[in-house]
């Protein structure tokens, strides 16, 4: 029982997602159909990305970034701001979620060998809205816009031209809030900065060079899967297995959830007149209940307004802890933390939160929409 309850914590939406596909295939049995609802190509780019990501940083490759960096700081300010724009701008690349992995601990150590620990809450909030904003410029910010990419067939140029305007204004926001930070002078003794496997970034760099290809559709998702796992089972064979297997099977359980619900007439009818001309209020709402991944899996089946659906998703994972869960990676790993006050750090987060998504929903609708 102790493990049941362990996993059911651990992986809650997995858990949610599975319940709701078995319960619609009450409504559609399961039959041949079945087999077109997954995105191969969404699934085979998640899982070539995680796993090459996770190589990356097994290489070293973040954590000596993130070294060099925070060496050059000389007061808080701008400590806490290349901390910040460490999440922003890596996220684009390497997911949301990985870029808080990475950065917050080391955050908590930075800031905890320069005495300003008073300032982690402040720091790892905006951390955590700096990985969920600039994740959502590309296509491999986050699991979300990787299917909605998909799904909508969108061209980089037109995905780019989506996101681009509010994902500046994400930055300008986030800066502004970075010179809240006082200029306290800071010092700290970091040592050398950590070695890298250059054996192993070179490969893993190699074969995120590949997953980008097919990203631009350069390159077939077929070969692209062959290439990684054949390089991986060749010459990195432990990293096969470091992807998140439980957020693939989320998506395979949503999968199913969306594809019976579009064969459920009454269910059509609803969510048709529910999304007409509400796109982005309707995935920016959802999220904060189930998350933005499920939300785009779900609502994109009954919409073809991807524009309104992609910045809902993308700025509705701003608002409550679980609109994204990249924002339960850091509320897990600051509670975690020395000296931790959870209590603050979510009347902190919440603020924060809540002042960016009406700031950027304002934007958007008037520029953007």
């Amino acid at each position: 029982m102790s493990s049941i309850r362990s996993f059911i914590r651990r992986e809650p939406v997995l858990l949610i997602a599975a319940l709701a596909a078995l319960a619609s295939c009450l409504f559609v049995p399961p039959d041949a159909a079945y087999l077109n609802y997954p995105d191969l190509r969404t699934l085979a780019l998640l899982y070539c990305l995680m796993v090459v990501v996770a190589g990356l940083r097994q290489a070293g490759l973040f954590s000596h970034l993130a070294h060099l960096l925070c060496r050059k700081a000389g007061n808080l300010r701008a400590m806490g701001t290349l901390l910040v724009l460490l999440c922003f701008f890596s996220s684009l690349l390497i997911t949301n979620d990985v870029a808080l992995l990475t950065f917050v601990p080391f955050a908590v150590v930075v800031l905890g060998l320069a005495g300003q620990k008073k300032a982690l809450i402040r720091v790892v909030v905006l951390q955590t809205v700096a990985a969920n904003l600039g994740s959502m410029l590309t296509p491999v910010g986050n699991p979300q816009n990787l299917y909605l990419y998909s799904h909508y067939d969108l061209g980089m140029g037109d995905f780019l031209a989506i996101t681009g305007p509010i994902w500046l204004l994400s930055l300008l926001l986030i800066l502004g809030a970075c010179l809240l930070l006082p200029r306290e002078p800071v010092q700290v003794f970091l040592g050398e900065a950590p070695g890298l496997d250059k054996r192993e970034l070179w490969l893993h760099l190699a074969l995120f060079a590949l997953c980008l290809l097919t990203v631009l559709r350069l390159l077939p998702w077929p070969w692209m899967l062959g290439g990684v796992m054949l390089a991986l089972l060749l010459l990195d064979r432990k990293t096969l297995l470091r992807a998140d297997f439980m957020l693939l099977l989320t998506f395979l359980a949503f999968f199913v959830f969306a594809g019976n619900l579009a064969r459920i007439d009454a269910v059509v009818q609803v969510l048709n007149r529910l999304l007409a001309g509400r796109e982005y209020w309707t995935g920016l709402l959802a999220s904060q209940v189930i998350s933005n991944v499920p939300a785009a899996l779900m609502l994109s089946g009954f919409t073809d307004k991807a524009p309104a659906l992609l910045l809902g998703v993308n700025v509705g994972g701003l608002g409550t802890p679980i609109a994204s869960l990249a924002s339960l990676i850091s509320l897990k790993l600051y509670s975690h933390s020395e000296h931790a006050h959870t209590g603050r750090f979510l009347l902190e987060f919440t603020v924060v939160n809540l002042a960016l998504l009406g700031l950027l929903s304002v934007a958007a609708l008037l520029f953007c929409l």
